[in-house]
């Protein structure tokens, strides 16, 4: 048990630590929409800020922004409180690793809601400053989540001869993401491709 509760933590610090790292660089050093090819066209840095939940979504303006704040504060403790229980359950070394890894993104994406818009000024036409003299540039738990990767796995134009669609530029992986998006993720992954070995039925 001691053993799980070890790799629970180093997994939790280790994703939360290089997410935080390099949210702040991409904040202290890109401005907002620009960008750096790391791998041609198919890998990229692109700053961008999230308002709300996934893929850019928001509801209900600033008290839409507390709720969801709170709602992850609230799903956060009661992970926590489950990992705990199955670490005390002595369950699969993966399966613990998987919540341990949910936790960790989805704190990570928490600690840019609850304190960026504090401690940082906004990105648009400058690159913004840690602690401004004039403050931060919204409220405790209502910044926004810093994404960054761009991964357009597929950049083309669709035929002409085809219904509807004909002709307009075709992107397939829109979606711009960060580390703790990218620890959820896979994590997801992880617990399906490896359901048996994880939630044994003789179990």
């Amino acid at each position: 048990m001691k053993q799980k509760t070890i790799i629970s933590i180093i997994i939790i610090s280790a994703i939360i630590i290089a997410d935080q790292i390099l949210k702040i660089w991409v904040k202290t050093n890109l401005m907002m929409g620009e960008e750096i090819h790391l791998i041609g066209d198919k890998i990229i840095l692109h700053f961008t800020e999230n308002p709300g939940m996934a893929f850019g979504m928001a509801f209900g303006g600033d008290t839409g922004k507390l709720i969801l704040s709170l709602f992850r504060i609230v799903a956060i403790g009661g992970l926590i409180y489950y990992l705990i229980y199955i670490i005390k359950k002595n369950e699969n070394t993966l399966f613990i690793v998987c919540v341990s890894m949910i936790i960790a993104g989805a704190t990570g994406n928490l600690i840019d809601s609850a304190f960026y818009g504090m401690i940082f000024n906004d990105s648009y036409l400058q690159v913004a400053q840690m602690f401004p003299p004039e403050g931060g540039y919204s409220k405790f738990l209502h910044g926004h989540v810093v994404d960054m990767f761009y991964c357009p796995v597929i950049n083309t134009t669709l035929p002409e001869w085809l219904p509807f669609k004909g002709g307009e530029n075709f992107i397939f992986f829109r979606p711009i993401f960060n580390i703790a998006d990218s620890a959820i993720t896979v994590s997801v992954f992880m617990m399906l491709i490896f359901y048996k070995k994880i939630f044994n039925p003789k179990k």
